[in-house]
């Protein structure tokens, strides 16, 4: 049975944690939104906490960490893929993904909190060798260093010892779509595309219902099951 609780978003303000937020006020929760720039939300709701703070600096989150019920993090580079794998990230840094994650994890430990619910990358992990050649050549093209920090980020994730979730989405899209995707914990795909809402709306969900402790789930769009 679902119920309303204090939920955390680590990494508020990228577009899939912006959309995470409105997808749990939408569930009745509170939320507490945690970025550099959580201030930054243009989004009116006395049941919104904007937070700024640094998930790379442990103590800035184990302040934000504490007295929620639950923890979700969308943390990743915005910046342009290509500028970022010739020069590395201008604003980011490039280990944010398990940085930050560890210490969520760390604070988590110390305060009690059970639920993780962390937004991975299809192609990692347990879905590593599910990928097509194409996506295969844009991870070792243009994705290298920030596959190899998710792929750190699981290792962190599997190693907490709390009731962790990890949700692989597919190809992201701003397209306004909302709809729950196929979520799959055997790695299967239908479309290679989906929506950061509808990724939104798994987030939302994991972080209450138990369905998914403990699993890496694999989520992609509604339509027809894709190619092999």
């Amino acid at each position: 049975m679902e119920h309303t609780q204090n939920v955390l978003v680590v990494g508020a303000t990228g577009g899939t944690g912006r959309a995470t937020i409105d997808a749990l006020l939408r569930r009745g929760h509170q939320v507490t939104a945690f970025s550099r720039h959580a201030d930054s939300l243009d989004i009116d709701s006395d049941r919104l906490t904007l937070l700024n703070g640094d998930a790379t600096d442990p103590d800035d989150v184990d302040r934000a960490v504490a007295g929620h019920d639950a923890v979700v993090i969308t943390l990743g580079i915005t910046e342009n893929p290509v500028r970022v794998r010739l020069f590395g990230a201008a604003r980011t840094p490039n280990d944010v993904r398990s940085v930050g994650t560890r210490n969520v994890i760390a604070a988590m430990r110390r305060h009690g909190v059970r639920r993780l619910v962390v937004q991975s990358s299809y192609g990692v992990g347990e879905t590593r060798g599910s990928l097509r050649w194409i996506e295969r050549l844009f991870f070792s093209l243009l994705l290298k260093p920030q596959i190899a920090d998710t792929e750190a980020q699981e290792l962190e994730v599997r190693g907490s010892g709390v009731d962790w979730v990890l949700a692989q989405p597919v190809h992201l899209t701003d397209d306004d779509v909302d709809d729950m995707p196929f979520a799959s914990a055997d790695g299967q795909v239908r479309e290679w595309k989906i929506s950061r809402k509808g990724v939104a709306q798994f987030l939302a969900l994991a972080a209450q219902v138990p369905d998914f402790v403990g699993q890496s789930v694999a989520l992609s769009g509604t339509g027809a099951p894709a190619a092999a």
